[in-house]
């Protein structure tokens, strides 16, 4: 029986990679970086492409939109075919009418894809006008759908916002909106919920699911966290090292994987508790009614009409040795009371550092303090200056602290910090950009660590990481608290971090404390709708009536 043109149109693949090759050459030394690998994708089917930093996947997923640097990159190999165009030889034109319009791509990023100077419904609306041709007040209106539908509370209010004044989980929200704008055939989601607490993750995935339902939308989804791909994917590709190593339909790769590799995936998890708490450890960070209030100022005069409570009447205390663990949604007010304890920002409400209050100190007079009090930032390479070599960004704590040092004895205490963090010392002069992902975390907990910190407060250090790297942090982090008695503050989204590292748990929402406790009464028998959700998203677990947690 012969099939007519539009059943056979139906059935083949919407797109189409064969034999895929890409190499970059630098300083005439060719890097083969994706090698041979060959994958589809049918109408309205989500293919996930799942790997550790390094394996090829964005560079394979940047291929089909041919956006990878030109001519430094290029395909020894391979043919990538779109609804029945070939895109590797594919004209300026069609490239264009292509991108953005019939496919499109959520980038892993949003502060360095999203332009800075622009407000949202500018960066918005002109993939409307350019691709639709809708005009200024069409194109509004339809910015306002996309943001209410991706989940952006009050979106009339975020129209005039620029990237910057947007927390993490809102920036993706607006490229996830950006890359739906114009309903695709095929979304590329390359790591789309990485900066996402579980909720929002949650909402997302479900959110994608149901467009690609209603559009017949096809996915290629892009990810190191295999919980997300038990969610959505309807087949998987393993890639490790440029090459697809196990491809299957998703159930049997998590059921009977057969490749070595997907076997470390599967089993790539931070492991552990923390130590055990000792209520008699000294103190050494605690606040009292902290409270950090933005003022809103309207009309003409701008005067001030009310406050953004980021952070309203706080308590908490840390110990030495001891790791209190602060979750919650984005926009909850986790990092800002973070920085207001660290007197990064201004607040309100009695801090005390080792006993002595600090809240009233100035900028000066807490410089003294801050080789006690360090930060680890969520983005390492943002945070690592692109311009120095590793043993001066590590070094440079100690030029301000301890300027009595000599040089060699700067590139000692250089050499024993990175080693500690388990970097080779060796690798010292080379520059940020020529490290991964997870030894640049590993760098900026040196430049910590090499002050002999008290107190470090880690903002979100293993959020971008992949989930074996993540376990690997986190074995660190549990090491340095243990031989110096360190005293963390850890926040986070990745529940499943947290219950490895802390000792007490705080749950934050809209400023506020929902619920605090030992961390296996939070994990264990959490006792508001809110942290119960928050458990249930974290863990694909079901919350009984009377208020405890099963797997």
């Amino acid at each position: 029986m012969t099939k007519t043109a539009a059943e056979a149109n139906a059935n083949d693949p919407l797109l189409s990679v064969d034999d895929l090759q890409v190499a970059f050459t630098q300083g005439g030394r060719v890097q083969t970086a994706v090698d041979g690998i060959s994958f589809s994708i049918g109408r309205n089917e989500t293919v996930a492409l799942v790997g550790e930093s390094g394996s090829g996947k964005s560079v394979s997923a940047m291929s089909i939109l041919k956006l990878l640097p030109y001519p430094a990159a290029y395909h020894p190999g391979g043919v990538i075919t779109f609804d029945g165009t070939d895109l590797l030889s594919a004209s300026d034109e069609t490239m264009r009418k292509t991108r953005g319009n019939r496919i499109s791509m959520i980038f892993q990023e949003p502060m360095s894809s999203l332009n800075p100077l622009h407000t949202i419904e500018r960066q918005v609306g002109e993939v409307l006008k350019i691709h639709r041709g809708l005009s200024e007040k069409a194109a509004r209106e339809r910015t306002l759908e996309l943001l209410h539908q991706v989940g952006i509370r009050e979106p009339e209010k975020r129209l005039a916002a620029y990237p910057h004044q947007l927390s993490g989980g809102q920036r993706q929200r607006v490229m996830i909106a950006m890359a739906l704008a114009n309903e695709p055939d095929l979304l590329i989601a390359d790591e789309p919920t990485t900066a996402l607490d579980v909720t929002v993750q949650a909402q997302i995935l479900e959110l994608l699911k149901t467009i690609q339902e209603t559009r017949g939308m096809a996915m290629l989804f892009i990810t190191h966290d295999l919980g997300i791909v038990r969610k959505i994917a309807d087949r998987v590709c393993v890639m490790y090292r440029g090459k697809i190593v196990e491809t299957g339909p998703t159930a049997r790769i998590f059921a009977e994987p057969s490749h070595d590799y997907t076997k470390h995936l599967l089993a790539a998890e931070p492991k552990g508790r923390p130590p055990a708490a000792n209520a008699n450890a000294p103190l050494v960070m605690e606040a009292r009614d902290l409270k950090v209030w933005f003022p809103i100022k309207t009309g003409f005069f701008r005067r001030v009409t009310d406050h953004v409570k980021a952070v309203d009447g706080i308590d908490i205390e840390v110990r030495a040795g001891q790791t209190v663990g602060v979750v919650g949604e984005s926009g909850s007010g986790k990092t800002t009371l973070g920085l207001a304890l660290t007197r990064m920002i201004s607040s309100r409400g009695d801090i005390r550092f080792d006993g002595e209050r600090i809240d009233e100190l100035t900028f000066r007079q807490m410089k003294p303090l801050r080789d006690r009090i360090q930060i680890v930032f969520q983005d390492p390479y943002g945070s690592l200056s692109p311009r120095m070599p590793i043993a001066d960004i590590i070094a440079e704590g100690l030029a301000i602290h301890a300027p009595k040092l000599t040089k060699e004895e700067r590139d000692a205490r250089v050499v024993a910090a990175m080693g500690e963090v388990g970097l080779d010392p060796a690798t010292r002069f080379r520059f940020p950009h020529e490290f991964s992902g997870g030894q640049r975390q590993r760098i900026a907990i040196a430049r910590a660590m090499v002050l002999n910190p008290r107190f470090v407060m880690l903002d979100e250090p293993t959020s971008a990481l992949d989930m074996s790297v993540q376990a690997q942090v986190v074995d660190l982090l549990r090491d340095l608290q243990k031989k110096h008695d360190l005293a963390y503050l850890f926040i986070s989204h990745d529940l499943k971090v947290v219950r490895a590292l802390a000792n007490e748990v705080i749950v934050m929402r809209n400023g506020k404390v929902m619920e605090r406790g030992p961390a296996d009464q939070i994990f264990n028998a959490p006792q508001t709708d809110y942290t119960k959700a928050l458990m249930a998203a974290a863990f694909d677990i079901e919350v009984s009536h009377k208020g405890s947690v099963s797997q």
